[in-house]
């Protein structure tokens, strides 16, 4: 399933790059969704090339009762964002993946920072996968608008934790 999303922010992507790594910015928008922060780890000088990994606990109450049943009431999700250095004029990219704990669910993305008149636009293009046989596409299908939207969110609530912090 294809996964985008783009917000544009007011902000340089220095600002935006420095947020989405804070780990008090992280936990938030894992509470903010419900859920917790179990760890951060960024590897690397943000200045350059770096990764970041994030491990979460996320409430299953908002995914279809089918899959309810296979997962349970929370779900480990590890999110690995590999940063490339940025371009000469500022603009930024990163390749997302995100498993989740005991479910054959895999979303591979590209996150972009770009630079624009108003600030940053940050794109968002991947996809959405599942390898159980017969149900991964309709797995697939119910988890893409949820994983689309929780990617936006993490945008507008840093324009939000950057006016506040």
């Amino acid at each position: 399933m294809a996964l985008t999303a783009s917000t544009t922010l007011p902000y340089d992507v220095a600002t935006l790059t420095k947020t989405f790594t804070d780990e008090d910015f992280v936990r938030s928008i894992s509470e903010h969704v419900g859920g917790s922060l179990v760890s951060l780890v960024v590897d690397g000088d943000i200045a350059g090339p770096f990764t970041l990994t994030a491990v979460r606990t996320l409430p299953t109450d908002r995914l279809p009762d089918m899959a309810k049943k296979l997962v349970g009431a929370s779900l480990t999700v590890t999110q690995k964002e590999s940063w490339e250095a940025p371009a000469a004029d500022g603009s930024r990219t990163a390749i997302i993946d995100l498993s989740i704990g005991g479910v054959p669910l895999k979303v591979n993305a590209v996150q972009r920072l770009v630079v624009v008149p108003e600030g940053t636009r940050t794109d968002v293009e991947g996809s959405v996968s599942s390898s159980i046989p017969f149900l991964g596409d309709k797995i697939a299908k119910a988890a893409e608008p949820m994983i689309g939207k929780a990617l936006t969110i993490q945008a507008t609530q840093a324009g939000k934790w950057i006016e506040n912090n």
